[in-house]
């Protein structure tokens, strides 16, 4: 990765004359989505994508026209990032390189508390109830809520990276048309779709999950980011009562449908795993019963990569049988067609992530280790799933961006096509 992708935050006046050579606010018709998935300090894999685009963006001298993605929608760590592009809607370049910074000069204590005493307070009481039974906690008041305490990461998203305020006017102005963050309730077992956009739409309600047109804020983010055990749930108003959420990952049976009911015609799609996952370059042979942390990864990969793998299959059979439907008889469909490109990893993050365990701050390592998490040990299947979600580090953070930008510039032809560019 060049150095000068981690260059200090962007100066108020370079950032100011990215949003005035803006020639205006994009088409409302035949609009282009951006959808970026969950996966904790994985989705460091999406900015590099985003850095790459915006350098092809650059090299076509396209930098100063409209949004190129004017509908967004995320989950999790990837609603974290869309929110923060869509709140510089006006200037994509600009907040880009803002996310470059951020990301590439990651460290554990921005995301989650990583000292002794934060650990000791709920990852270790969390871990002593789970052993002694839950029954010892009816006598505690100060029963744990998660395995880790994420109140740094408010603080990240209340700093210039994501604005909320100017949302409303971006998108009254036409740079941004809708904005959809996705999470969990554990109160009512729904999906539920937090989404922001200039005209009162009817939401959308289907099985075990609905739509909420709302004013989104930096609670939602928290929501949609709350990793199961790992992160506290956060608490959300809806249909005038209040609701505990968590990862918009889980039970998100259709993470293209957001996107699309607000708009877009086509999608691309940014994932945070290999849809079609190989073996582990390092074939392992240990028969020995799974580790809690092998299990827990084990589950985090199926609640943040498979549910995305099989829609984008889903639209992809869609798209070939309304080909094979003559246009006459198509007006008749519910159905349309809709084009979608995904970037997915080209190498195994776990195996990247099994590399910097190592630099995970101590009292975290200790944490893991007791749920089987092992540094330096290079078995990816046993320690990498779970440490690739957790590890806010640059060393880590800069690699997944490196890789990112790397699988899109090969795909340049691919993507400037799908994007209406000149090759």
């Amino acid at each position: 990765m060049a150095a000068e992708q981690f260059s200090p935050t962007l100066p108020p006046s370079l950032a100011e004359t990215d949003r005035q050579n803006s020639t205006g606010p994009s088409s409302c018709i035949g609009q282009t989505g951006l959808l970026l998935s969950g996966g904790g300090a994985r989705a460091a894999y999406q900015v590099g994508v985003l850095a790459a685009i915006a350098e092809l963006r650059r090299a076509r001298g396209l930098q100063h026209g409209p949004n190129p993605f004017p509908v967004l929608a995320g989950t999790s760590a990837g609603a974290i990032n869309v929110a923060a592009l869509a709140c510089h809607a006006d200037a994509f370049d600009s907040a880009v390189r803002r996310m470059l910074h951020v990301w590439g000069h990651m460290h554990t204590e921005q995301i989650y508390k990583a000292d002794s005493l934060s650990v000791l307070r709920s990852g270790a009481r969390w871990l002593t109830l789970l052993s002694l039974g839950w029954a010892v906690a009816r006598w505690s008041r100060m029963r744990p809520r998660s395995l880790l305490d994420n109140t740094p990461l408010k603080s990240l998203m209340n700093s210039d990276l994501m604005p909320f305020e100017r949302i409303p006017q971006l998108i009254a102005s036409g740079h941004l048309h809708a904005l959809a963050i996705t999470a969990s309730s554990y109160s009512s077992g729904q999906h539920i779709t937090f989404f922001q956009t200039r005209e009162a739409l009817s939401p959308w309600i289907r099985d075990q999950r609905k739509a909420v047109q709302t004013l989104l804020t930096a609670d939602h983010l928290l929501a949609s980011s709350a990793l199961p055990f790992i992160f506290p749930a956060m608490p959300l108003p809806i249909d005038g009562h209040l609701e505990h959420f968590g990862d918009g990952s889980m039970r998100q049976t259709a993470p293209l449908a957001p996107a699309i009911h607000l708009g877009a015609s086509k999608l691309l799609v940014v994932g945070a795993g290999r849809r079609h996952e190989p073996l582990s370059s390092q074939p392992q042979a240990d028969a020995s019963y799974p580790t809690l942390a092998q299990v827990a990864g084990h589950a985090l990969s199926s609640i943040f990569l498979d549910t995305l793998a099989v829609d984008i299959e889903r639209a992809e059979r869609i798209n070939h049988t309304l080909s094979l439907v003559s246009p006459a008889e198509r007006i008749h469909s519910r159905l349309r067609p809709i084009e979608v490109l995904a970037i997915t990893p080209s190498e195994r993050i776990d195996d990247i992530a099994t590399r910097h365990i190592d630099k995970l701050p101590l009292p975290v390592r200790t944490l893991l280790a007791t749920l089987g998490v092992r540094a330096g040990t290079g078995n990816p299947v046993r320690d990498g799933a779970l440490a690739s979600y957790l590890l806010f580090e640059q060393g880590y953070t800069r690699e997944l961006i490196a890789l990112g930008r790397k699988d899109t510039l090969a795909r340049r032809e691919e993507l400037c096509h799908f994007m209406g560019w000149p090759l």
